[in-house]
Order: structure tokens, then C-alpha cells, then sequence
């Protein structure tokens, strides 16, 4: 009987030990993944801002790329709009991604477009104005770019704690945890910064 007793309490405390591996490692691993996801945010807060700038420099050219610009301004409304912006209690629904992810790829391909055909004045690329955008803009795909590639990083560490032993144990019995969706690009290629090409002809 005791022996039993002694079998029973023994396995009671060794299933505890392992449970606890992921009373903090689960949670940590959680809200690392929502602070990187938080910098992906303002990330590409920081490359909306920049079009007030743009739309400066691009008023003085052609009709053609005013109606471009236009196209930018909207993609931009949309990419911004609160209804699809993906809170931290969202970073598990594919679906919110999927819809932020679209917006933000539609804002990026519409200013590539307005890009290229601005390019073609070199007596626009030539002002000053101009070259300082482009500069704020490279620095700000850039951006963009290192804060997904963290906040995937984060997700992966996440997402391999909910699913690795003994943190499982935790992940699920405790904190009822479920993966997280990584940051993905909508088209091929889209998570590739613009090339900005600030040589003349």
C-alpha cells in the first residue's frame, strides 16, 4: 500500500516538474512573439507616414503620376483602416493575417508603381527633396523587413514551445495555448524592399 502511495506521489511530482517547464516559458515565448509583432506595427506606420512626403514631390509632375499617387493615397487608406489592423489577441487567426498581410502588400505595390513611373524624370529624381524621400523610404523598407523576419523568429520560438516537450504539458493544460500565424508576403517577392535606383541616366 505505501509502496503504491510512494509510486502515485512520485509520478504526481515528476508530471508537475515537467508541467511547469512551460508555466513561464509558454507565456514568455507569447509575449516576446506580441512585442516583435508590435515593432512590425510601427514599422509600417513609419512607411505610411512617409507618403504625406511623396505627395509633395509628386504634385508638381505629370497628371499621369497624379493619378498614380492617387492609387497610393487610397492603398494606403485601406492598409491603415482600423477594422483590419490585427490586435495581439488576433497573432492565431490566419484569416486576420491574411486580410493585414494583403492591405499592407496592396499599400507596397502601389507605391513601387508610383515609383517607377517617377523615376522617369530626372529633373525629378535630381531635386533634393526627392532624394531625401527615397532615402527615408529605403530606410524604411529595410525596416519593415528586419521587423517581420523578427517577429517570424518569435512566432517559430513560440510555436515550437507550444508544440516541444515537456512545455507541452503546460502549453496546453495551463494556458490553453495555440500557434501563432507567421508573417507571410501575399505575392511572391513582396517581402522584397523596392529597389530604389537613384543613379541618372
Amino acid at each position: 500500500m505505501f509502496t503504491r502511495l510512494a509510486k502515485a506521489a512520485t509520478l504526481f511530482v515528476g508530471t508537475l516538474a515537467l508541467a511547469s517547464c512551460g508555466i513561464n516559458s509558454v507565456p514568455a515565448a507569447e509575449e516576446n512573439a506580441k512585442a516583435k509583432w508590435a515593432d512590425v506595427e510601427a514599422a509600417f506606420q513609419e512607411r505610411a507616414n512617409l507618403l504625406p512626403n511623396l505627395q509633395e514631390i509628386v504634385m508638381s509632375s505629370a497628371e499621369e503620376e497624379r493619378e498614380t499617387l492617387q492609387g497610393v493615397i487610397e492603398a494606403r487608406a485601406s492598409a491603415t483602416r482600423p477594422e483590419i489592423q490585427v490586435d495581439t489577441d488576433d497573432l492565431n487567426d490566419p484569416a486576420a493575417m491574411q486580410q493585414y498581410q494583403a492591405a499592407q502588400n496592396e499599400f507596397g505595390s502601389a507605391l513601387s508603381r508610383l515609383l517607377v513611373s517617377v523615376e522617369a524624370y530626372p529633373e525629378l529624381r535630381s531635386q533634393d527633396n526627392f532624394g531625401r524621400f527615397m532615402t527615408q523610404l529605403e530606410g524604411s523598407e529595410n525596416r519593415v523587413r528586419v521587423a517581420i523576419r523578427d517577429y517570424n523568429e518569435a512566432v517559430r520560438q513560440y510555436n515550437t514551445t507550444i508544440r516541444t516537450f515537456p512545455d507541452t504539458i503546460g502549453a496546453n493544460i495551463i494556458h490553453g495555448a495555440e500557434p501563432m500565424v507567421p508573417y507571410e508576403a501575399a505575392t511572391e517577392g513582396a517581402e522584397v524592399a523596392p529597389e530604389l535606383d537613384m543613379r541618372s541616366e
